[in-house]
This record gives C-alpha cells, sequence and structure tokens, in this order.
C-alpha cells in the first residue's frame, strides 16, 4: 500500500486520519504538506511501529533539526526497515548531520540519502561521511545538491568513496568546488572499489581543466552510466577530453548530460562520431549549447547511422533555424530507435516544422514526444501537426507552447485530439492566448477524453 499526498495544508483531523493509513504503508510521501517537528514525532512512532515502511519522502517541508531528532529515534529502532529517505529541502544544518550519522552507522537497511536543497555545509557533510565509513552502513545514493559544500569536502568524500563499495549514485550538483577539488575526487573514485553507477557535477564550478580527470573516470569505471556536467564552462576544448574517456571500449555510458557547457558547432564533431559508435548512449542533453544548424547537421549525420541507438536528444537553445530541419527529417526517416526529440526555443519557424513532419510520417521514426514551444509556430502549421498526431500512433506527448498559435491553430489541434486514431495523452500549451469558445472546447475536450492531460 502506498499513500501519496503532495501539496496539501494538513489540519489536525486530516492528520489523525492519515496516521492510521500510515501504519500499514510500504512506501510514505508526504512532500510540501507544512509539516514540522510535531508531525515527525508521529512519524518516527510509524516508522518503529511499521515493519513493512521502506520509502519515506518529506520533501520541502519546515521540519527543521529537532524534527530529524525526532525521526531518527524511530530509524534507530530494531523494528525498522526503512531503505529510502528523503528530506530535501527541510530546513536541515550541520547540527541534523550527528544524527543522521548516527543512522547511518547503525542503520545497514538505509540504501538512499537525499539530503539537498538544505545548509548542511562542509563540516555537516564531513559527520555524514564518518557514518558511511562504518562498516554497518549500506548506502548506495547519496544526494548533496545545494548543500553549501566547499572544495574542504572531497578529503572526507574520498574517504567513504574508499570504505564503501556499496554507492552507486553521488550527487553534488551545485556547490562550489570548483577544479582542483573535481581533479582531486576523481582520482579517488578511479581508486575506490565503489561501481559507481551515477555522477551528477552540474554548477560545480568545472572547467576544461577538470575534463581529463573526468575522463579518466569514464575510462576506468564501466559501471559509470549516468554523468552530468551540465552548466559548467568545459567548452569545446573539455568535450574534446571527455571524450577520450566516453569513446574508450571500457565506458558503458547511457545517459549524459552537457546542457550549457560553451559548446559550439566544433564539439558536434566529436558528439556525432560518440552519437554514431557509442552503441550504450540512449540520451544525450545538449540544452543551451550554441550548436547552430551547422552543429545539428553533423549530429543527424550520426543519428542515420545503424549503430547509433540514441532514444532520447534534447537540443533546446542550441541556435537551430529552418535551415536544419531537412537534415533533421532525414535523420527521423532512417532512426528507429529515438523515441524523445526536444528541440524547442529554436526558430524552426512552419517551413521547418513542415520539414521535420515529413521525417516523423516516415515509418520508421518511432517518436513518443516532440517539444516544440517557442519554435516560431502559428497556425499555419497545425493542420501538418494534427496529422501527426491522428496518423503517429507512438506520438503520446506534444509541446506547443509559447507559440502563437491563436484559435485557428489550437482548434486544428484539438480536432485532431477528438480523432479516436490519436494517441497523444499529454499536450502541453504554456502561454498561448485563445478565445473563452476556444477554451470550452478545450475543457470539453478533457472531460470527453479524461486520458488526455492538457497543461496550459
Amino acid at each position: 500500500m502506498e499513500l501519496d499526498i503532495q501539496c496539501e495544508e494538513m489540519s489536525p483531523s486530516r492528520w489523525a486520519e492519515l496516521l492510521t493509513t500510515m501504519k500499514s504503508c510500504k512506501s510514505i510521501r508526504l512532500d510540501d504538506c507544512n509539516l514540522s517537528s510535531s508531525n515527525c514525532e508521529d512519524l518516527s512512532s510509524v516508522i518503529n511501529t511499521n515493519p513493512s515502511l521502506t520509502e519515506l519522502k518529506l520533501n520541502n517541508n519546515e521540519l527543521g533539526d529537532a524534527g530529524v531528532e525526532y525521526l531518527c529515534k524511530g530509524l534507530l529502532m530494531p523494528t525498522c526497515s526503512l531503505q529510502k529517505l528523503w528530506l530535501q529541502n527541510c530546513n536541515l544544518t550541520s547540527a541534523s548531520c550527528e544524527t543522521l550519522r548516527s543512522v547511518l552507522s547503525a542503520q545497514p537497511s538505509l540504501t538512499e540519502l537525499h539530503v539537498g536543497d538544505n545548509k548542511l555545509g562542509t563540516a555537516g557533510v564531513k559527520v555524514l561521511c564518518q557514518g558511511m565509513m562504518n562498516p554497518s552502513c549500506k548506502l548506495q545514493k547519496l544526494q548533496l545538491e545545494y548543500c553549501e559544500l566547499t572544495p574542504d569536502i572531497v578529503e572526507a568524500l574520498n574517504a567513504a568513496l574508499k570504505s564503501k563499495p556499496t554507492l552507486k549514485e553521488l550527487s553534488l550538483s551545485n556547490n562550489t568546488l570548483g577544479d582542483t577539488a573535481v581533479k582531486q575526487l576523481c582520482r579517488g573514485l578511479v581508486e575506490a572499489s565503489c561501481n559507481l553507477e551515477l555522477l551528477h557535477l552540474e554548477n560545480c564550478g568545472i572547467t576544461s581543466d577538470s575534463c581529463w580527470d573526468i575522463s579518466a573516470v569514464l575510462s576506468n569505471k564501466s559501471s559509470l552510466m549516468d554523468l552530468s556536467v551540465g552548466d559548467n564552462k568545459i567548452g569545446d576544448s573539455g568535450l574534446a577530453l571527455l571524450c577520450q574517456g566516453l569513446m574508450n571500449p571500457n565506458c558503458k555510458i547511457q545517459k549524459l548530460w552537457l546542457w550549457d557547457c560553451d559548446l559550439t558547432s566544433a564539439s558536434c564533431k566529436d558528439l556525432s562520431r560518440l552519437i554514431s559508435t557509442k552503441e550504450t548512449l540512449t540520451e544525450i542533453s545538449l540544452i543551451d549549447n550554441n550548436l547552430r544548424d551547422s552543429g545539428m547537421e553533423m549530429l543527424c549525420q550520426a543519428l542515420k547511422d545503424p549503430k547509433s541507438k540514441l532514444q532520447e536528444l534534447w537540443i533546446r537553445e542550441c541556435g537551430l533555424t529552418t535551415a536544419c530541419c531537412k537534415a533533421v527529417s532525414s535523420a527521423l526517416s532512417l532512426n528507429k530507435h529515438l523515441k524523445v526529440l526536444h528541440m524547442g526555443e529554436n526558430k524552426l519557424g512552419d517551413a521547418g516544422v513542415e520539414l521535420l513532419c515529413e521525417g516523423l510520417l516516415h515509418p520508421n521514426c518511432n517518436i513518443q514526444s516532440l517539444w516544440l514551444g517557442n519554435c516560431d509556430l502559428t497556425a499555419a502549421c497545425c493542420a501538418t501537426l494534427a496529422t501527426i498526431m491522428t496518423t503517429k500512433q507512438c506520438l503520446t506527448e506534444l509541446d506547443l507552447s509559447y507559440n502563437p498559435l491563436e484559435d485557428e491553430g489550437i482548434r486544428k489541434i484539438c480536432e485532431a485530439l477528438r480523432n479516436p486514431s490519436c494517441n497523444v495523452q499529454q499536450l502541453i500549451l504554456y502561454d498561448i492566448l485563445w478565445s473563452s469558445e476556444v477554451d470550452d472546447e478545450l475543457r470539453a475536450l478533457e472531460d470527453s477524453k479524461p486520458e488526455v492531460k492538457i497543461i496550459s
């Protein structure tokens, strides 16, 4: 049994009702419910008396250090079987880390700890690392985003990594680490016996100077499948270094996020080689890089390669225009694997989308999710988009936000949604102006097809 509640104010009567339900739940989620430390006292009792409870999510609540202290009393009980604990943005400080250290040291069932968006600081996380080093700790996933960490944390992290072969996921994004600390961390990862599968280092102050060391991790850790270094100024030179590790036969990368990394079309030669030859790679994000049409055309050549197994391509806000759409269309007509294509915030225009649709209509194309928000589209292309919606059975998600489609365009899209052949389940239409009559039509359509979600 699962309890999943979000964004609900808890009255005393409602809370009492839920407590009864919680006693038999395997998973409890109470995100954004305005919980406080007093609620944690009750939750501690639930943790203690419900041995089937394995997952507890309490994100975005004002629990504070006092609340975590209550929770940990339940977590330290022998009857506790909790495996996953989420405490993101719960107003915790370093004071909570001593209590959590005790849990890490004494509770082998706990395999996931998510404490991002809390002001734990370097001193607090050093205490957590001490708990990780205890032989009883079996932690597999540690999320420390936005924890106000400094470069001084790396020595403690490396010591924990060295002693913790169970660790599979480490997220340190949005902490001011810098190149020197990231290099040190990468050396520790290469030496550690852990089989790390996920490493997130977004917005960590990384430049091209760190990329050779990250590349070494990719070459040495065949377990690493998910790497995110987005929002770091690595540039084309850094990407070239990363690709040396990515192209290593030992590297088995599946998901690679390189958004806002100061890449240009010069990087697309290396990226194309990666897409066309690294058969494990299924998802790549290049959002907010100045790739331009020339770079996109190189990527499209890679997508045509039979060895490419890419399923998701995110190229939003990459300086693309109508000029690259013929190449994209050609790639779509040949690539059977691509399922998600994000091309929003590019000046594709109606003519560009008309070209894209030629590829989308090809029997080889298996696109499920298509994002074209803010692409300078008008009602003129909506008839063709409607054809895609009614013809392409695999298409289940379509984003047309921030385009001046007006009543004429929205009506064509609605007509397609009414068609029994249309399988679109989610239509995203943010910030598009339409009349009250069209609004009524959209609401009526939702009522008649409850499986369709229109987000506006």
